[in-house]
Parts: structure tokens; sequence; C-alpha cells
């Protein structure tokens, strides 16, 4: 446990360093949400979102492209990144496990994601009163599930990728898809329901409902926690069976 902590501290303060980072992970969601908010027609109820404005589904979406940055993208090209400059061969003739070293890289990544999304509620319910999940807690215990479904995916991105380029080019590859079952581009809602069917299978767009249902009041549904748990058994176990020091 004391070499887990000092991995997760180590990541914090390799992030600080790096502006880049902390504006993707931390402003950009709150910015794309305020100028969504900006727009009028979003402010307004609409029907078919069961009475919702836009401006109150995109605040879980918004947080589904946080997931989507640093997990498909940010943490593979870190770790790609380090394997490329020699930094994980030198890991290896320490106590580091593999697991532990991804499990630091999860955890750092949650914290971050979970302090992303209480900024985009801070800033989005100030300004254009965007309310607060109706379920605290099934918001977060959503937010973590497709936080551990979406970075099963770029863990294991990270354990085959053989450079920053090269895990950066895959995540990016597999972000724009997956962002769009997600809603980014329009609500799900409003979807065919044969999209929105195979949306449900797909991490982004399972984390999305869950958090979507917790806004309402609603507890995680059965089908997108088992999709989230199943991508995390099956993703992770690879990564963790696949990770290579060099």
């Amino acid at each position: 446990m004391k070499v887990f902590r000092k991995l997760v501290v180590a990541e914090f303060r390799t992030a600080l360093r790096e502006p880049v980072y902390f504006f993707f992970a931390f402003l950009f969601p709150v910015i794309l949400i305020t100028i969504l908010g900006a727009v009028p027609s979003f402010r307004e109820p609409s029907a078919e979102l069961g009475g919702l404005r836009v401006v109150d589904v995109y605040a879980g979406i918004v947080i589904a492209l946080s997931i989507a940055m640093i997990g498909l993208q940010g943490m593979p090209t870190v770790l790609a990144t380090y394997r490329e400059k020699g930094i994980l061969r030198r890991l290896a003739t320490t106590p580091v496990s593999p697991v532990a070293l991804l499990g630091a890289q999860l955890t750092f990544s949650a914290i971050t994601v979970v302090l992303s999304s209480i900024m985009v509620f801070l800033v989005s319910g100030i300004i254009y009163g965007v309310p607060l999940p109706e379920s605290p807690l099934a918001f977060l215990v959503a937010v973590l599930l497709a936080v551990i479904g979406v970075f099963a995916v770029g863990l294991l991105i990270a354990a085959l990728a053989p450079s920053g380029k090269a895990a950066n080019a895959i995540g990016l590859i597999l972000f724009f898809p997956l962002m769009f079952l997600a809603g980014l581009y329009a609500p799900r809602e409003v979807m065919p329901d044969v999209v929105q069917r195979i949306a449900d299978f797909t991490p982004l767009a399972a984390g999305e409902r869950l958090m979507h249902e917790a806004m309402t009041g609603h507890w995680p549904n059965l089908l997108s926690v088992t999709v989230l748990l199943g991508y995390l058994l099956i993703f992770g176990a690879a990564a963790a069976k696949l990770f290579r020091w060099e």
C-alpha cells in the first residue's frame, strides 16, 4: 500500500506540471457546459427529454467527455510514453508490479474525474441553475462505474501501445464513435431505437445512461452495471496480463 500511495501521489505531481492535461481534465468540461448553456433554446424544457433542458442533460454528457479524454487518450498516452522513454523498464527493477502501476493510474484518473464532475455541477448550477443529481450517491456510483469501464479499455491500449503517439492515435480512433453513442453530438433520447440499443453495450454510453438516471433519482440499472463490470473484467484482466515493461 505504501508503494501504491507513492505512485498515486507521483502521478498527481506529474499532472500538475502539465498545463495541457490540467486544461482538458478540469477546465474543458466546464467551458463546454458553459458554452452550451449560453444557447437560449438549450435552457428551455424539452418534451423529447422528459421535461428536462438540454443543458441539464449535457451535464452528464460532458462528464462522460472528461472520462473519455482522460481514459482513452490521456492515461494511455502517459503510460505508453513511460514505456517509450524507458521509465517502465527502470520501474521493473523495483517492487512495483504491473497491477500496482495500472491501479495507481486508475485511482489517480478516477479522482480527477470526480473533481471535474464537482466543478461542472458547481459552475453550471450557479450560472444556469442545473440541478444537482436527485440521487447524489447513485450519481457517484455511476461515475465510478463509468470510469472503471472506460479506463479498462484505456489500460489495455496503454499495455499494448509501443509509443505515446500510437496510444494517442488508438484512443482517438475510439473516442469519436464512443462519444457519438454516448450522446455528445445529439442526446441519446432523440436517436433511433436501434442506435440506442447498440449504445447500451458501449462503456461511455452505459456510463452516461447511469448518470442520466441518477440525475432523475433512479439507481443504476442492471444492464449498464453489467456492461461496465464486464469491460472491467475482460479488458482489465487483459491489460494486466499483456502489460509490457518495454
